[in-house]
């Protein structure tokens, strides 16, 4: 009998969910649309029923979850605005009702911290930052391999530092966000909002319902227009986490997610915006590394490190 964790990311689209043996092998994965649901307890009823087959002939250990204002004191997704379901909702809790077995809920960006620490990037680091660039941006603050929680649970919301003032309004319901501008969703705005010579002519004008992957794949095919945004996000990015870094102190930032994935090229930019910006006692010392888990399912290992993190500790 293997002993597994079930790790479970939830995001605004889609919803990973896997077992995760605790030397980092998954042996199953699946990912559905997250507004299928309903109800968050018609969700937990179909990861149980996806689940339940394998799990009669192995041990669950217990289970990890990662939402976008995940409470980790609480079990609760508070109030998150990137997803459908609304108001305070006891995850955690239903999930052990089904289930019976121990079950942790996190922010998605300190799962992922979790996972980098554990299995990726920052197995070498004892101070790091993930920052998550996803449909919005979150991040997962690391200090001495412990992670930070803060007072009520919701530490690391580096997504809702407001950034631009009176700037483009948030699903929070502020304005000028980090998240509006250099999360996938924002990448997508700035086709939009950002003025260009090259506008015109770039394929994102006329295409209809362009994402972030499309303004990055045109961008490394020599798209202008795609090109400015590409920059602009970085530079708003790098300028950001240059501030951050006076609060925490770190060796490195950590990309995590689907922008992330679009390169070395976007890490180094992010890098030379930080460095022009960052206070002169901080520079050349904060390293910029995307995430060593893009290959695997980085948000179900993540997870799942956070049970084998807390249940060992």
């Amino acid at each position: 009998m293997v002993k597994y964790a079930l790790g479970i990311d939830i995001g605004g689209t889609n919803t990973a969910f896997g077992l995760v043996e605790e030397n980092g092998n998954i042996a199953f994965e699946t990912s559905v649309p997250t507004k299928d649901f309903t109800e968050p307890k018609d969700l937990v009823l179909f990861i149980f029923e996806k689940t339940h087959t394998f799990l009669s002939e192995n041990e669950l250990v217990g289970i990890g979850i990662g939402a976008p204002n995940g409470n980790y004191f609480t079990g609760t997704i508070e109030f998150a605005p990137n997803l459908h379901w609304k108001g305070s909702i006891p995850l955690a809790k239903l999930f052990e009702s089904k289930f019976n077995k121990p079950t942790l809920l996190t922010n998605d960006a300190n799962a992922a911290a979790y996972g980098e620490m554990v299995f990726g990037a920052a197995k070498d680091l004892h101070h790091f930052v993930s920052i998550t660039l996803g449909t919005g941006v979150g991040s997962g603050i690391i200090i001495d391999k412990k992670l930070v929680y803060g007072a009520h649970g919701i530490a690391g919301e580096y997504g809702h530092i407001r950034f631009i003032p009176n700037g483009r309004t948030c699903g929070c319901g502020r304005k000028g966000c980090l998240e509006t501008y250099t999360s996938s969703t924002g990448v997508v705005r700035s086709i939009v909002e950002l003025n260009s010579d090259h506008k015109k002519i770039s394929p994102l004008s006329w295409k209809e319902n362009p994402t972030a992957i499309d303004v990055f794949q045109l961008a490394a095919s020599g798209d202008l227009f795609a090109a400015e945004i590409v920059e602009y996000t970085a530079e708003i990015l790098g300028s950001a986490l240059a501030d951050c870094i006076a609060f925490s102190d770190p060796q490195a930032y950590i990309l995590v997610g689907g922008i992330a994935q679009s390169g070395q090229a976007f890490a180094d930019r992010v890098k030379f915006h930080l460095e022009k910006n960052c206070l002169n006692i901080y520079k050349n010392n904060v390293e910029i590394r995307i995430s060593a888990l893009h290959d695997k399912n980085a948000a179900v290992l993540g997870t799942a490190a956070t049970v084998f993190m807390e249940m060992n500790s």
